[in-house]
């Protein structure tokens, strides 16, 4: 179920993390991105395509060892996530998908995040089901299914960031633990068997986008040195442009996020030492936040943002600035050779978690080439995989969502 509409167009940025290090930082440093509402699919879809079966449903593991470092969810239960083993040729390699689901920026908000599963495990389903780019079965996952697959559950509200020393101390009881979650989750993969990994990525999806920038440098450095290290952002990049009105109404909130959790910890030394540590943030963000409601009391976009058939023509327009803007702040990147990038037009959020989207007979498609087959074009150095889409409406295989339907 989608609670909040999605934009317009999605941006799906990785790099290669290795001799150039460099790079992923520089990529930090010179762009502020924002964030805030978010969107949960259903793991009730129905589906027809034959291939599902139980085995689909992955159950939860919760972290026990996490009782002893003080890796706890907003509530103070335990952290969890869902684990399904590798075969075959893929037995030693590994595959983590940080979970999504936005931001609290203050006490009221993770106290009201607390109460769900974004903020405690006691309200997470104790079995998810793996599609897209966490499913087993080649025809939905190519490059990927028989890996050690991992989809690690999301309850800080701080993109797996915060920190326990700005807690309240004044009855407060919400527990700031990101970076310690992240840490005893690492320390439990390992001992699975990921110490021996020969190839790995990190991915996440939205605010788990931009755990997995925050967190790339020390996925590698935990993984053996001569192992193939990648990190793959989903809807991960975004723009510290003005709203439709013209006010950066988003930036007082990421300014509170970073002081409420102390996220500035876990931010690379490099970007807080040029930039205030709100500015250095890698916020997940959706062009949704271009036109807040907040920015809209006559509600001029509401049917725009709900769904991209209602916008007119002076909204596309709009629009269509804002894409120019990313693409001209990805110009750099673009001449990274060791980057890649799947950028389309399509209104949805989070496409590696379904199969429509990540790769099916109906998935988006940009020079014939689905998102999974451009994901492992980069990963498996194939071909130098930078697909950037037609501005909308131009893509026919576009997975548009409408959220005007119930």
């Amino acid at each position: 179920m989608a609670t909040n509409p999605d934009p317009w167009l999605r941006a799906l940025t990785w790099w290669r993390k290795g001799a150039k290090r460099g790079w992923a930082t520089a990529t930090v440093g010179f762009t502020i991105v924002i964030f805030i509402a978010f969107t949960l699919f259903s793991d009730s879809r129905n589906y027809t395509d034959g291939v599902h079966s139980t085995d689909d449903l992955v159950p939860l593991t919760l972290l026990q060892r996490a009782q002893a470092t003080g890796a706890f969810c907003l509530d103070g239960s335990l952290p969890g996530y869902h684990f399904q083993e590798g075969f075959g040729s893929g037995s030693a390699n590994w595959l983590l998908h940080l979970e999504g689901g936005g931001w609290c920026n203050s006490i009221q908000t993770c106290n009201a995040r607390k109460g769900t599963a974004l903020g405690s495990s006691k309200y997470m389903g104790r079995v998810v089901r793996f599609d897209g780019i966490l499913s087993r079965h080649p025809s939905q996952n190519p490059d990927f299914y028989n890996w050690n697959r991992v989809k690690i559950r999301y309850c800080d509200g701080a993109s797996f960031a915060g920190h326990p020393e700005s807690e309240f101390k004044n009855g407060t009881e919400l527990f700031f633990r990101g970076q310690l979650i992240w840490e005893a989750i690492m320390n439990e993969l390992l001992s699975l068997g990921m110490s021996k990994a020969k190839q790995a990525l990190l991915s996440g999806c939205s605010a788990g986008g931009l755990a997995t920038f925050i967190h790339c440098d020390d996925f590698r450095d935990h993984l053996p040195k001569d192992a193939t290290v990648k990190c793959f952002a989903d809807a991960g990049f975004f723009l510290d442009e003005p709203d439709v009105l013209g006010n950066l109404t988003m930036l007082a909130f990421y300014h509170d996020v970073v002081k409420l959790q102390g996220v500035a910890k876990s931010l690379h030394k490099n970007c807080v030492g040029i930039m205030e540590p709100f500015k250095a943030v890698y916020l997940s963000s959706r062009n949704y936040q271009k036109f807040p409601v907040a920015s809209d009391p006559k509600g001029y976009w509401s049917s725009c943002r709900l769904s991209i058939q209602k916008c007119d023509s002076t909204q596309i327009q709009r629009l269509q600035g804002f894409r120019d803007s990313m693409l001209k702040a990805l110009s750099m990147f673009q001449e990274n050779k060791e980057g890649g990038m799947f950028i389309n037009s399509c209104f949805v959020h989070c496409q590696t978690l379904m199969n429509e989207t990540w790769h099916s007979p109906n998935s988006p498609r940009i020079n014939n080439k689905t998102i999974a087959e451009s994901v492992g074009d980069w990963y498996f150095d194939r071909e130098v995989s930078k697909q950037i889409d037609c501005p909308y409406p131009c893509n026919p295989t576009c997975y548009n969502m409408d959220y005007t339907r119930d």
